[in-house]
């Protein structure tokens, strides 16, 4: 994530590592816009398995906390409150971007690499087991026991 930010675009483009990647996104969305097209209960269906396979880091997210529940509905339930929960937000950004002028978003736009880099830092430093409250949990609060290790 952090190399992806710091290096040129060009050296990216230059090996073309992202290609395959790209190449199956369009397919996606291509499947996904003909099923739009539709207005059948399998379409709606179908859009919701492919809208799942499309890269949203926060999607993943659900799915790993839906997966972690210990029963089925339990994790039926998680999936639905998130989709639930993403539509006033998603609703909100549609509606709210006529507020900001475009040099405002461009401003924002040039903020984002910046957010992606301190974000994969603290990453990597939550991920070493520090001890620094409130950034670096400790080692033995990464391990699993019968009793809660609570300060």
């Amino acid at each position: 994530m952090i190399i992806m930010i710091l290096l040129p675009v060009n050296v990216f483009a230059r090996y073309n590592f992202s290609k395959p990647i790209f190449q199956l996104i369009s397919q996606l969305k291509s499947r996904l816009g003909k099923q739009f097209a539709k207005a059948s209960f399998k379409s709606i269906f179908s859009i919701g398995i492919l809208n799942g396979l499309l890269p949203c880091g926060m999607v993943y997210a659900a799915v790993f906390g839906a997966l972690a529940m210990p029963k089925l509905y339990l994790s039926v339930f998680y999936m639905l409150l998130f989709g639930f929960g993403t539509v006033p937000l998603m609703s909100g950004v549609v509606y709210l971007q006529k507020l900001f002028p475009l040099p405002v978003r461009n401003k924002i736009q040039k903020v984002i690499p910046i957010a992606i880099v301190c974000l994969g830092i603290l990453f990597i430093v939550r991920g070493m087991g520090l001890s620094i409250p409130y950034i670096s949990p400790g080692t033995t609060s990464l391990f699993v026991q019968a009793e809660p290790n609570c300060h």
